[in-house]
């Protein structure tokens, strides 16, 4: 079994994008579908459940056409899917097999449906039932209840009511809704019980009504859709970010400090798991919300509050508040979550017996989970177990959940931790960007900050980054693919996906190694106008964020600790005299036989520090909490060791914090 191991942590700070709600963009790809007209898609979600959707959508017929990072063209059939016998493998995705059930099963084909072995675990009854009472023919092939599924060909009648329960997923009901505007007859659904994740609901209906269809909603208990109603393309359609995977990292800033901040959900999102930003409220945490962004800080006292919440309008994200209990002061009690018992693994068994490795005692319920670690009133001192191995049962959520638990500055091993791929396969690689420790090295030129930077990283194990060679590797990049360097346009894109790697001693892009390639005078010539365009220069403050990675990264540069990791673990400004400098530029070119005149090397390294200082942006300059090591009449093993004293100092100060 594949695992990832995650260090101890202490700290969560920065931004993070997220990738497109999972609920939205298989919703949205159906719904294209079943219009009339040709959908583009914008921001899909590129996960394991939409690839599900896409694969399935084509099988039968439907124009689905890619075109670029996740963005796509959908020819909708009007819903008269042209195939009329197709067999469909679902994986485990339950947002596509269950609206795509009741599509089909209305549409007059031959299809067969099936999944990973634990959708054939997950019912579907309720929603085969409903189709029932229309007149759909759908046989169960495997046990009665739960796919795999063969749907036929039938004779569609509407009922003047259709009954179907909603206490176990709202997905059937999902189902339901949008499929029915495909008879063209008017459909009243009533609820036979208590409807639970009412929100997605909501996305549902917000959706149909992008695409022409109205619903009439009786509080939660009845819909009605007049008759003649049919979906129509609505030209251009953006896919949210999805709000479930915000909690992870909002949750995060309320633990590890923040501030951390999620762009692409807000106060004008339609999920309605955006409301986990209001619970993180209630347990102490400092929530900030735009339009588009969240952000969420640790409380004033530093710790969360104890709650007794009832989080059945947010399942999903009311995982991650399991977690967070480890860090509260008190007993946490999660109610009303019974539909954890029929995702994509058992949550509430599963997440009780992770948390038990953890060392917290949990109380387990029909519907509900109590949390708390027995000294809870020295967390985050250690009373997390460290080590302990999460095992994550092919479940997306429970994997990213429990990397949460590293912030209690314990390490902490996820077993297979690819099953992210579901609905997030960057999840470890965003995670890490706002929790993995950063020692930031800046100073002047030539002062030695890079090889005194490799070898720290070399000896801590860290990614190390050689900031400085960004925009000469940004400048190569634009020449090798015919780019102007003055085309910011054209630019900016390359430098946001520059395929650069640091490893020993030696810088590679693209797997070839431009070491000595990017010290020519027409690159450096070139970083300085590729330098210029406010659009490289943002894409490369992106880019350099990407770097951070688990265990932790050493960052050189001339703002890492001003600018792009101003939350580092260890500042160091790194410096010598322009004379002391000068000299060792001057040795470094002889060894390597090339010409150089000392005299000339000092001027242009005066005029450069000078042009650093008085930039207008990020002026070269030794933060407050940045430590100085003058390295005048140092060699390099010694700015290395004092460099290394000042790192392990500052970790001796996070222990003597926690305790």
């Amino acid at each position: 079994m594949n695992h990832l191991n995650i260090p101890a942590l202490k700290n969560a700070s920065g931004t993070i994008r997220l990738p497109g709600s999972k609920s939205i963009s298989n919703r949205m790809l159906l719904l294209a579908a079943l219009a009339r007209g040709e959908t583009e898609i914008r921001d899909l979600l590129d996960s394991d459940d939409t690839r599900v959707m896409l694969d399935a959508l084509r099988k039968v017929g439907v124009g689905v056409t890619a075109l670029g990072r996740n963005a796509f063209h959908v020819v909708g059939c009007g819903g008269n899917f042209p195939i009329k016998d197709a067999d469909l493998f679902m994986g485990n995705a339950g947002t596509a097999i269950r609206p795509l059930t009741a599509a089909l099963a209305l549409s007059g084909g031959d299809y067969r449906l099936s999944g990973v072995s634990r959708m054939h675990e997950r019912p579907i009854g309720d929603l085969v039932d409903g189709l029932r009472q229309l007149g759909a023919v759908i046989d169960y092939t495997g046990n009665e209840g739960f796919p795999p599924l063969q749907l036929r060909p039938a004779t569609i009648t509407v009922p003047p009511v259709i009954r179907v329960r909603g206490d176990v997923s709202s997905q059937f009901l999902t189902a339901l809704l949008m499929s029915l505007p495909l008879t063209k007859k008017a459909a009243v659904i009533e609820m036979t019980t208590e409807l639970i994740s009412k929100p997605y609901i909501e996305i549902t209906l917000n959706l149909m009504a992008r695409f022409g269809v109205s619903v009439e909603r009786t509080d939660w208990a009845r819909f009605t859709i007049a008759a003649g109603q049919s979906y129509r393309s609505p030209g251009v359609m953006y896919v949210e970010g999805d709000a479930s995977s915000a909690s992870y990292f909002l949750a995060a800033g309320a633990i590890g400090g923040g501030p951390v901040r999620v762009e692409g959900v807000g106060r004008a999102s339609i999920q309605g798991d955006v409301r986990f930003a209001d619970a993180l409220e209630k347990l102490g945490a400092r929530i900030t919300w735009g339009d588009n962004w969240i952000e969420a800080q640790a409380p004033v006292a530093g710790k969360l509050r104890a709650f007794d919440l009832d989080l059945n309008l947010i399942p999903d994200a009311a995982m991650t508040l399991a977690i967070a209990a480890l860090f509260a002061d008190g007993r946490c009690v999660l109610r009303n979550i019974a539909s954890w018992r029929v995702k994509e693994t058992d949550r509430i068994a599963a997440m009780a017996t992770e948390l038990r490795k953890l060392g917290a005692t949990v109380e387990e319920g029909a519907d509900s989970i109590a949390v708390y670690l027995p000294s809870a009133r020295c967390v985050p001192s250690g009373t997390i177990q460290p080590n302990a191995a999460i095992d994550t049962y092919d479940d997306h959520r429970m994997a990213m959940c429990f990397s949460l638990a590293a912030l209690g500055g314990v390490p902490v091993t996820i077993n297979d931790p690819t099953c992210v791929a579901k609905t997030f396969p960057d999840y470890f690689d965003a995670f890490a960007e706002i929790t993995a420790p950063v020692i930031a090295i800046d100073g002047p030129s030539a002062s030695g900050k890079g090889t005194v930077a490799e070898r720290v990283a070399t000896a801590l194990g860290y990614h190390y980054l050689d900031s400085g060679s960004l925009y000469r590797l940004t400048a190569l990049a634009a020449i090798r693919a015919g780019v102007a360097l003055d085309d910011e346009a054209g630019v900016a894109p390359l430098a946001a996906t520059l395929p650069a790697v640091f490893e020993g001693g030696r810088i590679l892009l693209g797997g070839d190694d431009v070491t000595d390639a990017i010290r020519t005078e027409q690159i450096s010539a070139g970083s300085s106008k590729v330098a210029a365009l406010p659009a490289v220069r943002a894409a490369l403050l992106d880019r350099q964020h990407a770097y951070r990675r688990f265990p932790g990264l050493v960052a050189d540069g001339r703002d890492m600790g001003s600018v792009v990791f101003p939350a580092a673990v260890a500042k160091i400004f790194l410096t010598a005299s322009a004379q002391a400098r000068a000299e060792r530029r001057y040795k470094q070119l002889i060894a390597k036989g090339m010409p150089a005149n000392i005299h000339a090397l000092l001027q242009d390294l005066q005029e450069r520090d000078a042009r650093d200082a008085q930039r207008s942006v990020a002026p070269l300059q030794q933060c407050e909490d940045a430590q100085l090591v003058e390295t005048t009449h140092l060699g390099i093993e010694e700015a290395v060791a004092a460099v290394m004293e000042i790192v392990n100092e500052r970790r001796r100060v996070d222990i003597r914090i926690d305790v």
